[in-house]
């Protein structure tokens, strides 16, 4: 048996019409499994399941208001009455507000809170019972290399992906029993449509990013589907609460 195959696994990813959730989404098709596409953006679900449909035997899209524990819970019951069952969750929908500390608003932390933070959780919750009554279940939660460093201007979205890795852990520890592991992914800087917003309001990212990471290049959505199918499947059974950069060596230089 191929440790390594999701066949007959359905996954939903959140936030897998782009970027990350996409190149996670692309990782999980291949090793056999079913995809949920849950996102916001209707018509970049929709060309993300026109690509994926050559790769996954089934492939939907699903609206998510990934801050609203009810679309989170009407979601993964839509999933569930569609596919059947669902066996993997990866958390990857996102946001980011990049101001001084000073400047946020009450609005603006409560958005990135709840969009990254909130949703993580509210899926997890919707997801759990369905989980927990096939006896297993995996789930990938998306943090950041903001899970581990700071930065002046991102101080929302540095405290939702921190809260990711603490509640990755809970989550383990709470669900262990039932058979399910929580685990989660640490990406590194991929070369994403909000990175790419990123190198265009911060003057020398680009060099700077070069220069820390030992691989010596940005990441690709791509590099991401190895870590996502190894934690999605048999062969991560024994591993949960645990945290996986995915970052070219960026967190290992001092």
């Amino acid at each position: 048996m191929n440790s390594f195959d999701l066949t007959g696994r359905v996954a939903i990813v959140t936030g897998g019409n782009g970027g990350l959730g996409l190149g996670m989404a692309r990782g999980l098709a291949r090793a056999g499994a079913e995809i949920a596409i849950a996102a916001r953006d209707e018509a970049k679900g929709e060309a993300a399941v026109r690509e994926l449909s050559a790769l996954a035997a089934r492939c939907r899209f699903y609206a998510l208001e990934a801050a609203s524990a009810a679309s989170c819970r009407e979601m993964v019951e839509r999933v569930v009455g569609d596919f059947g069952r669902c066996d993997i969750l990866i958390n990857n929908a996102g946001m980011n507000i990049r101001k001084l500390p000073e400047q946020l608003s009450e609005r603006e932390w409560r958005e990135v809170i709840d969009t990254n933070l909130g949703s993580t959780l509210f899926c997890a919750q919707a997801a759990y019972p369905h989980m927990k009554a096939a006896g297993h279940g995996k789930i990938v939660n998306i943090g950041s290399m903001y899970s581990v460093f700071g930065a002046p201007t991102v101080v929302a979205y540095a405290a939702s992906k921190g809260g990711v890795v603490q509640l990755t852990r809970s989550l383990a520890c709470a669900w262990a029993p039932d058979n399910i592991q929580v685990n989660a992914i640490l990406p590194g800087w991929v070369d994403t449509e909000l990175t790419r917003r990123a190198r265009k309001q911060i003057d020398g990212l680009h060099e700077f990013v070069l220069s820390r990471t030992p691989a010596g290049r940005w990441g690709e959505p791509d590099d991401m589907a190895g870590a996502a199918v190894f934690l999605c499947s048999g062969a991560s059974d024994f591993i949960t609460g645990a945290s996986l950069p995915v970052d070219g060596g960026y967190s290992a230089r001092g």
